[in-house]
């Protein structure tokens, strides 16, 4: 039983920790968001997609430097990079041509 007391001591330890050191948590999940995001930004076969992974990637740093407090870069960030930059990168993906390549090995306009 003692061994079973101390695994459930331990545990309860670890969520007092996590309790304590909400930030840590908080950052945590967000670079969780943000890694997955950038690898959705190079894997992804959609390039409309991809602008808006970056896009949440973008507001992802945004949120890191919030969480250093630094409220100026906050706004330059999401003003700049996810207001301007994406949009520039959406547009410019829907005005361009897109060309598929096909099993024949003929382009096709769409």
């Amino acid at each position: 039983m003692s061994t079973i007391q101390n695994i459930w001591n331990e545990f309860t330890d670890y969520l007092g920790y996590l309790g304590n050191n909400g930030d840590l948590v908080m950052f945590l999940a967000v670079a969780a968001i943000g890694i997955t995001a950038a690898l959705f930004v190079v894997t992804d076969k959609e390039a409309m997609h991809s602008a808006f992974y970056l896009a949440l990637v973008f507001v992802v740093v945004a949120v890191v430097f919030l969480f250093l407090e630094a409220e100026f870069m906050v706004i330059i960030q999401l003003f700049v990079y996810v207001g301007a930059i994406t949009v520039l990168f959406a547009f410019s993906i829907m005005l361009t041509r897109r060309y598929i390549m096909r099993s024949g090995g003929g382009n096709d306009d769409e």
